[in-house]
């Protein structure tokens, strides 16, 4: 059975699984070890303000897929919006749901939440997530650009 619950501290390795795979989809080959990464995700999504929060998509219990949203401010006028930072279904669960659901949901949560928007972005170069978005007859918005510099912590140069 399909469920969408939100991630809870007994989710950490699956979603530590389901990252993997997700940074192996992008070309990643390179990953610390499993409790680092556990631990890591730990310090960001539970603790008392969340960097973000983790929907999850679970059938009968084995999370097959992911939403990771935070909330953004001001959006129009003095409301918030809801930004999707990351949307990611197993492959062998793609196309059959699961992401239109995990949609639906994040609609639901940003109205919940007094949202007047969700928002999010997409590679050029990701075909599926294109297509996917296409597929649920969202538009995207032309007038916008979005810019990313790399921040380094640390003291060095």
């Amino acid at each position: 059975m399909l469920t969408f619950v939100h991630a809870e501290l007994v989710d950490t390795y699956a979603i530590v699984e389901l990252l993997e795979e997700l940074d192996r989809f992008y070309g990643g080959t390179e990953f610390a070890p499993v409790e680092e990464r556990a631990e890591e995700l730990r310090a960001m999504i539970f603790r008392e303000r969340p960097a973000a929060y983790v929907l999850l998509a679970k059938d009968d219990q084995r999370v097959i897929g992911l939403a990771s949203y935070s909330y953004l401010w001001p959006a129009i006028g003095l409301t918030q919006s809801l930004y999707l930072k990351e949307l990611y279904v197993r492959s062998a669960h793609r196309r059959q749901g699961v992401g239109r659901r995990l949609m639906e949901r994040l609609l639901e949560i940003a109205a919940e939440n007094q949202c007047s928007r969700l928002e999010w972005t997409t590679d050029r170069d990701n075909p599926l997530a294109l297509t996917f978005y296409t597929n649920l007859q969202y538009a995207e918005n032309p007038g916008k650009v979005l810019y990313r510099v790399e921040v380094h912590s640390g003291g060095g140069n």
